[in-house]
Parts: C-alpha cells; structure tokens; sequence
C-alpha cells in the first residue's frame, strides 16, 4: 500500500528546490520601500525561479520607474529637490578630502614640495559663484520658491493675469536688494583680505634682506618680523634680540586670551652670531603633519654636522594671526594658507533662526493652504466644467498676494533696524550686535546659563589669606607680616615668590628711558634700575591669580625684579638680590591643574622642586596633614580661590636622573606628552606641604540686582562653572542667586544606576530649593535619569552645576532645550564658554580679562553684566513686539486685497480676472504703503523705565502671545471684513463704468491701510506721522499722472469723495470702537501702567 505523500511535504520540497530564488526574492524586497512587497504576492510558481523571478522583477522595476518619474513631475518640491540635489553633488565634487603629511624642512634650502599658497580669502563668492550661489541660498526656501513659481507662471499664455513687471518687479527688487548686499558684504571682505595678502614681509636670503608679499611667502622660507608685525604664516623661532632667545606674542586674536605668551628660539640657531650664519649650517626641522590644535605642537631640530638634535614643542612656535609683542624675531615657515592653525581652526558659527521666524513660516504655509483652498472653492462653485484646471492655476495667481513678498523683506529690514538701535544705545556702552538675524530673540528668554569666573565675577584678583598649617594670615595680619615676617612663613612666601610664569616689566619715565622694555634684559642693572623712584614694576602671567600672588609678595616686601629663561631674581626688604637659576619648568595645564619648577640657589647651591595647584590633585602629592581639607573647604565657603604650595630638595645625583629622562622623553615623537608627563609625575611624591592661598574674585558691578531683576521677569538662571563646589556655592549666594534663606541641596557623588534613583528621590522631596551638583555627577545622572533629572531640576529657582567642562556646559544648553521648549541664553566671557554660547538659542559674550573669544563667538557682546537687564527687558521686549506687529500687519495688507479679488471674481460669475493689474499691484505694496507699515518698528508700548520698574510685564512675551494662531485669526477676521466691506461698497455704489470701482476701492483701501497702521501704532513717532502724510501725498499725485487707472473727471468730483469717505468710515471705525472697548474693559497688563 502506498504511503500518502502530505500536500504540506510536497510544498516543502518545491520550497526546498528554490531556496536560493526565493532568498533571492527576499534580499531584492528588502531593499525596496515595504509598499512594493505586496506586488510579488502575484508571483506563480514558474516565476519563483531565477530566470522568470529576475524578469519579474525587472517589470515590477521598470513600473516603478516610471510611476515614480510621473510622479516626480507633477510634484511641487521637485524643481526644489532636483536643485538641492544638484548643488549637493557638486560641491561634494569639489569639495576633496585632504591629507595631509608630517614634513622635513631643510633650513635656508629651497622646498620643491606642493603646499598650499600663503593666501587669506574669506570671500564666500567668485565672480562665477555668486549668481548661482546666492539664488540658490534665495530660492531654497519656501517663501522665495513659491513666489518664483508664481512669476514664472505668467510665461504661460493660459496662465497670464496682468503684466508681468506685477510679479517679477516685487521679486527682483528681493533679489536685488539681497544680491547688493551679499556683494558689498562680499567685497568687504575682498578688501580686507587683499590688505592682508599685500602686507610686506622681510625675508632673509643668502644674498640678504628683500622684501615678499604676504601671499608669496612659501614654506622654508626665513622671515624677520618687528614688533607688533602680524606673523604671516605658522613658524618656528629660530631667533630673538634677547640673548637668551626668549620673546613674547599676542594671542588675542587666535585664541582670544589677552595675556602675553612667551615663546623660545631654537637653542643653536639662538647662539649664532648672526642671522646669516643660518644659512651656513646643515640642519633641518621636522614638523608633524598639519592639525587644529593650537595648544600643541611636536617637532624636531637637528643639526646633521654636530649631530645636534632639540624638541620643539608649543613653546618654539608662533602661529598665523598672533602678533609680535617684542621684536624683531626670525623664523621659519612650517605651515602655509589652509594649513595654518588659525584657518584649521576657521569655520563658520552655526546659523540661528529665531522662534519668531519659525512661527512665522508656519503661518505662511497655512497662508498657502488657504489660497489652494479659495482656489478650490472658486472652482467648485464655477464647476468642474472646460479646463477647470486652468482657472484654478489663475485663481492660485490671483490670490497670491495672501502671501505678500514683501513679509521677508520687511522682517529683514526690521532686524537691521534693532540691531541699530541696541548698538545705539547709550545706556549699555560697548554694546555690539555681531548676529542681526535674532534680536527678537531676546524678548522670549527663560533660561540664562551663566559662567562664573569674569562674568558674575570681575576676574580681578586680590590675594585675602595665607595658611601655614599653623597659623592663618588674613588681611588685618598682613601688616604684622610685613613688618616682622614668622620665620615658618618665610619659605610660604619665597615659595609663592618663585612658583610662577610672571615676568615683570618696567614702566619707565621720559626721564630715566631705557630701550630695553623688559627688566629680564642682562643689560640693565637691577639695582640701578629700581633705585629710582619714578620705576614701576608691572607683571605680565598667563593668569591673573599669578599677578595677584607675586603683587602680594612684593607688598609684604619680597619683590620680584628680574626673570629670564634661566633666571630668577628676588630683591628683599634690606635690598638684597636672591638669585636662581631655572632648571626647568612645568607650565599648568588644564589637565595636570598644577604647575612646578626647578630651581637651583646661587648662593647655596641647593636644588629644589616647588609646585602649586588645586587642592584636589595636590592632596595625593604632599605628605599626610590634617589641616589642608578642613582649611579648603573654610576658605571656598569664604569665595576665594584656593591654591596649594608644596616644595620638595632635590639632590644631584637625583635631578641629573630626572634631566635625562626628561630629556629622552621630549625627543619622542610618539605619545610626547603622556611620556613627559610620566617623568614628572616621577618627582611629584612626598612634597612638603608648605602653606595654602586664598585669592578674592570680586563680583562685577550691580550683579545682585541684575540677577534679581531677571528672576522678577520670570527668567531662570543657572551657573555653570570649572571652580570647585564651595566657591561655587559661595559666589551663587553673594551675588544673589542663591537667597541667604533659601535651602541648598547638594547633590551626593553617584556612580551607578541605584545611587542615581535614591539621590534623585531624596532631591524630588524638597520643594523651593536651589540645586548644586558636580559635572561628574551630573553625567551619570543623565545617563540613566535624563528625563527625570531635567524635569525636577527645571523646577529648582537656581541651579549650580560645578567642576563642568566647555562640552558639559554645551550639553546641558541642549538639555535644557530639549526638555523645556523655552528659549535659552547663554553668558560667557572666555574661550571655555564658545560652546554653549553657540548652542544656546541666545549667545551673549562679555569683553574681559580672559579675551575676546567669546565675545567675538556671541551674538550679542557686552562690556559688562549689568547690561544683561536692559538688554533683554528693553530691546528684547520692544524687537520681540514690534516684528510681531509687522509681520501681522504686512499678511494683513496682502489678505485684504486677495478678499476684494476673491469678492470680485464670485460676483462677476467667478472669472479669474485680476481687480488691480499693472503698476497699482505694485504700487499699493511699496510706495503707497511701505512706509508707514514699516514705520511699526519705532512702536513702543512701555517706556523703558517702566519696563526695567515692573520686570514682571516680561512674563507675558514668553507665552507668545504677541504672535499667536489666536492674534493671526484675528487679523484674518479683521482683513475679511474690511475687504468685503470696501468691495461691496464699491459694487453697489459705482454708476456705470469699471473704472469708477477701481477708483473707488483702490482709494478706500489705500485710506483703510493707512489708518490701520494710525489703529495698531501704540506710541506715536514724528517718522510715522511724515510718513503717513507723504504716503498719502504720493498717492493723491499719482492719482492724477495714473490717467489710464484713474478718470480725472470722476475722481476730482464730489461724487467720488463721499463714496470713498463712506467705504473707509465703515471699515475703520467698528475696529477704532471694539479697540477703544477692549482697553476700557479688558486693558493689558500694562496699561494701568502708562
């Protein structure tokens, strides 16, 4: 008997034999959108296999292709997409990835090599980029696009509705005004770039000096800079004037740091003779491959005839765009144009779009909605009859206005007008606008993020406490000490005397000149030299926590009067002269947080390491006390800034071991810096703890009550800062941030996912309090609670988040953002701020002590932080109002006149024939009415005393309700009437020709808007009431040039007058009434005010 055979086997078995086909067939859908996998549920049996399978696919391929191209075609982004596309790939074409190389550079030798040329060009144009470019930048966006494609349309000859100057006009002006001034812009910085490139240089050769262009200048080449020359190109010092080959540059304009920096020659090129003799050795310089960090560098001198080989680090270059502070110097070219550090570190800063114009797109696009949808309607009505789809293209054209060109162009030119104003200013002095784009911006803040240290502080430092583990020096026992210094205290001072990067130079009188600008000059006598009474010693350090400390020094009598590469002078009370010699130093790092040097005693021979830093990294370094935590945390509930002193003797046999593993590791070009660090961290056991400081960093001018007044206007502040969590804590309750009777609490050290969850319960159960946590903590926070976190932190009245990196802070801008959908601002004043600066939706960057980086990075930069008040609660609040008024105004203006239209077209049998053609369209957006509307930038509802009195009227701009859906139906309620008021009127008063309702409700209209703008304006401005009178002038003359618009006859009778008079009555005066009505019994918020 045979077996059955079940229908399932067999199906198994067919499945089996076209495994591959149908492996095939799954890997194809997979790649295709989910939509087509429907489409192969029709395949039979024959077509699983590979043949009939592929030729399957090839048809249901060749299908899509073509649905897809017809549908391409009839799609309203395709023009757009395609473009975009187009762009796209062909700046990735043009756009290479370059690599780049380490080099060895023979010195004085020429250098056949292909770098890049010497040339600045900051242009974003060339003479045939900028057309397509900047109608590329033009026509990506909604707005433009549309209004293109409507111009466009009237090349249609079924299409046409007037003259074609009616819509290309509006548009080309746009275009124009834009191009005009993307190219005076552009040329700008053709100028500037061609002063730069034509500067002249000296360049060293063989046969001499000769002058070279800026942009002539190659690698390899010997250039001699003077003092305060701008250094052309990325260099390495081979000489100085000084003897021991030191000079120093200005940084401000690379990294934004104000302070000095000093820079070193090249040993042996340094002790050459003369310049000339550098092209009679036989050495070369290796520099690693170009890259954007300016902070460091690893390179190598070697002399092939003495087998000499040096370092060269960061203290061996200067960069493109510093300046030579003391001069002249020689170096070498290493780096040229695009390979400098500087346009490494060039890019552009992100674009920033306000609130205000996302609220405004959105608007435009329901604006765009309703005219397809009045389109549709009117076509309906007439019905679905002949080429309906022609007239509903006309009708599209007819009703464009609805969305007026103009609104760009006025929003633009308002914001200039802002920017104008607040840099105009004379209240806030210093004040720039480097961002027009956001002014309205500062009108909807509700979170400021501020730095520390130079913005609510003034980065002026005063030296308050010494602590000797056992006797503490505060400012009433400063005298003691100068007059009889402790013997324990002796060493503290000569240590801080000597731990530091100070140099100090002479001010000198016209009396008593010497050439030399420094006092390290070996030429100029110490003694002598501060004999004289009419002498100043001024200091020059990276840090002004070092100035403040050698400053103290000098006041309790241990002046610091020479210092050198290798020399170290100090003078005491009895006049005599300390000297030491620099064995080595150890500049601070941000990563080390501690700086050391190495000295040796001229007088006793001794070798000593002293080192200071933070408290945190120096407690594993000293010996064992019990005083240095407890005093620590004393002094930074104090707010000063503490540092730890350590010294350690150092015998021979034990520096000559450490110089020669030092030496070995600076050779490295491989992981330099971690091998020179492990050697140092060799000595830096067992210190001797010698004593501990405590600097002041005094507050800026009226901090408190400018926190104060912002916290009145609804706005959260939160401090983000690097200091450690008492100072920080400290600073937030002297400025106010923190009220003394507020509670604190302080977020514990978490490390894991259970800790976060208990700590955050604890933090949620507290109500009214201010919240202060370490960056650390805060990551791990975020990384398993983000949402949780932000939410309760949100609610906290002041937030202080400690020991944060630049990234830390850039990350919680975004945080706060992301959780909140409120508008953020950040404060910063030195380079660690940029980032957050640049996230925040409002940057504002304070000129200070630590440079001009941020302010250079802002959009907004202040001189000082009082500012902050003025600037958000008076021109925030007037450019956040005004815009809203424009903006509202200018949709209504085009509103009004695509009703009357839709008005005519419905009672003349829906024809799609335009009410206003040729010069009146034009005319009627731009000279009839342009200026009074865009006089609405100069309305005020408060004035600026009342609005910086009652902070609390900022409340109300951060709910948007200036520019809200509610305020623009409202306009859209207000345009309807009007609009159908005035064409109505018109229809049923005109007698017998056309032309006599063109009259009449052309001049209605033009009366209407202009009273309008008399209705909305809140504060009147002699700029608005000459322009409404030479508006209305305008129109009245045109009236009797326009003859083939206008019948003199008609329009100079009495008939004419009534009706117009009667039409504008009835369209203004119900909204002069309900206005009048609404501010006796529902006043804003600030009308009991004014």
């Amino acid at each position: 008997m045979a077996t059955a055979i079940p229908l399932r086997a067999l199906n198994n078995v067919k499945y089996a034999k076209n495994e591959s086909a149908l492996s095939a067939k799954t890997k194809l859908i997979d790649t295709r959108d989910h939509s087509t996998a429907d489409d192969y549920s029709s395949l039979t049996d024959d077509e699983y296999t590979d043949d009939g399978f592929a030729a399957y696919s090839n048809r249901q391929a060749h299908r899509r292709r073509r649905n897809s191209r017809l549908a391409n075609l009839f799609s309203p982004s395709c023009l757009t997409d395609s473009f975009t596309r187009c762009c796209t790939k062909i700046r990735n074409i043009c756009k290479e990835e370059k690599e780049y190389h380490s080099r060895n550079i023979q010195i004085g030798q020429v250098i056949q090599a292909d770098y890049p040329p010497n040339i600045t060009r900051n242009q974003k144009y060339s003479v045939f980029t900028f057309l397509p470019c900047v109608l590329y930048e033009q026509f990506r966006f909604f707005l433009n696009f549309y209004f293109l494609m409507v111009a466009l349309s009237q090349f249609i000859p079924d299409l046409k509705i007037g003259y074609l100057y009616t819509y290309w006009g509006p548009l080309t002006f746009v275009l124009f005004v834009t191009m005009c001034r993307e190219a005076f812009d552009d040329f700008k910085r053709y100028r500037r770039d061609r002063e730069i490139n034509n500067q002249s240089y000296k360049k060293l050769t063989r046969r001499g000096t000769q002058p070279v262009m800026c942009s002539e200048i190659v690698v390899g080449d010997i250039i001699m800079i003077d003092k305060n020359q701008r250094v052309p190109a990325d260099m390495v010092l081979l000489q100085t004037t000084e003897k021991g080959g030191a000079c120093f540059i200005r940084t401000d304009q690379l990294d934004g740091e104000t302070d000095w920096k000093l820079r070193l020659a090249v040993g042996t090129c340094q002790q050459l003779r003369s310049n000339r003799e550098l092209f009679s050795i036989n050495a070369s310089i290796y520099a690693e491959k170009p890259r954007m960090d300016i902070y460091d560098f690893v390179g190598t001198f070697n002399e092939s005839d003495n087998e000499i080989q040096e370092p060269l680090s960061i203290e061996n270059t200067i960069w493109a765009n510093t300046v030579v502070a003391s001069g002249p110097i020689v170096g070498i070219v290493i780096y040229t144009g695009l390979e400098t550090r500087s346009s490494m570190n060039a890019s552009s800063p992100p674009t920033k779009i306000g609130l205000i114009d996302i609220e405004i797109n959105q608007l435009t696009k329901v604006l765009f909605m309703a005219t397809i949808s009045l389109a549709l309607l009117l076509v309906s009505l007439k019905g679905f009859q002949g080429p309906w789809y022609r007239y509903f293209f006309r009708f599209i054209l007819l009703f464009s206005s609805i969305i007026p060109i103009s609104l760009r162009v006025n929003l633009d030119m308002g914001k200039i007008v802002y920017s104008w104003m607040i840099n105009s200013d004379k209240e806030i002095p210093g004040t720039v606008v480097r961002s027009s784009t956001i002014p309205e911006e500062l009108g909807r803040v509700g979170y400021i993020l501020s730095d520390k240290t130079g913005t609510l502080t003034q980065n002026e430092m005063v030296f308050k406490r010494l602590h000797t583990g056992n006797v503490s020096f505060g400012i009433e026992s400063m005298e003691e000490m100068r007059n009889q210094p402790l013997e324990q205290a002796h060493e503290a001072i000569l240590a801080i005397a000597l731990c530091h990067n100070v140099t100090p130079v002479i001010a000198k009188s016209f009396d008593n000149v010497v050439d030399d600008d420094s006092i390290s000059s070996d030429d100029v006598d110490i003694e002598v030299s501060l004999s004289a009474d009419d002498n100043r010693i001024d200091y020059q350090a990276s840090s002004p926590d070092e100035i403040a400390l050698v400053k103290w020094t000098e006041s309790v009598g241990i002046t610091l009067v020479k210092r050198d590469l290798s020399t170290i002078c100090l003078r005491l009370p009895n006049g005599q002269i300390l000297r030491y010699s620099i064995l080595q130093l150890f500049p601070f790092t941000s990563e080390r947080k501690r700086m050391g040097i190495i000295l040796k005693d001229h007088t006793s021979n001794e070798i000593f390491f002293l080192m200071k830093g933070a408290d945190a990294v120096m407690s594993n370094i000293v010996q064992y006390n019990d005083w240095l935590e407890e005093e620590c945390g004393n002094m930074a509930r104090e707010g000063l800034r503490t540092l730890v002193v350590a010294k350690r003797i150092l015998t021979q046999e034990l520096y000559n071991d450490f110089d020669a593993r030092y030496s070995q590791a600076k050779l490295s070009v491989n992981e330099r810096a971690a091998k020179v660090s492990a050697v140092i961290e060799r000595l830096e056991k067992d210190m001797k703890l010698l004593c501990l400081t405590g600097v002041e960093d005094t507050l800026q001018v009226d901090v408190r009550p400018t926190l104060e007044l912002v916290r009145n206007a609804g706005i959260k502040v939160w401090m983000l800062t690097g200091d450690k969590m008492e100072t920080a804590a400290c600073i937030g309750v002297s400025a106010r941030l923190i009220s003394r009777n507020q509670a604190i609490h302080t977020f514990k050290q978490v490390n894991n996912r259970p800790e976060v969850r208990i700590e955050l319960n604890t933090f949620r159960r507290k109500n009214d309090c201010a919240l202060i946590i370490r960056g650390d903590t805060l990551d791990v926070c975020l990384r398993y609670f983000e949402h949780e976190f932000m939410e309760v932190a949100c609610q906290c009245s002041a937030v202080i988040c400690c020991r944060c990196s630049p990234t830390q802070k850039a990350n919680i801008v975004r945080l706060i953002k992301k959780h909140t959908q409120q508008q953020t601002c950040a404060i910063g004043d030195g380079g660690n701020d940029v980032s957050m600066i640049q996230v925040a939706d409002v940057g504002i960057g304070i000129v200070g002590k630590e440079g001009k980086q941020a302010s250079l990075a802002s959009d907004f930069s202040i001189t000082q932080f009082k500012y902050i008040g003025r600037l958000l609660l008076w021109h925030g609040r007037n450019s956040y109002k005004r815009t809203a008024s424009l903006s509202q105004f200018v949709i209504h203006r085009g509103l009004i006149i695509s009703v009357m239209q839709a008005v005519f077209s419905s009672i003349f049998y829906f024809s799609s024939v335009a009410l206003y053609q040729g010069f009146l369209m034009v005319g009627y957006a731009t000279i009839y009415t342009m200026a009074p509307v865009f006089s609405l930038v100069l309305d005020v509802d408060v004035s600026a005393e009342i609005a910086m009195t009652y902070p609390e009227l900022y409340k109300d701009l951060s709910k948007g309700r200036s520019l809200s859906y509610k305020t623009f139906f409202i306009w859209i309620l207000i345009s309807i009437y009007q609009g159908g008021t005035i064409m109505c009127g018109a229809l049923l008063l005109f007698e017998s020709e056309f032309a006599h309702i063109v009259s009449i409700s052309f001049t209605a209209l033009i009366l209407t808007e202009l009273l309008m703008v008399a209705l909305t304006i809140r504060t009147w401005h002699w700029v608005v009431i000459v322009s409404e009178i030479f508006s209305l002038a305008l129109y009245f003359c045109s009236m009797l040039l326009l003859r083939n618009y206008f019948d003199l006859n008609f329009i100079t009778s009495f008939n004419f007058l009534w009706k117009v008079v009667v039409l504008t009555i009835i369209s203004c005066v119900p909204l002069y009434i309900l206005k009048f009505l609404r501010r006796r019994f529902a006043p804003p918020s600030y009308a009991k005010l004014t």
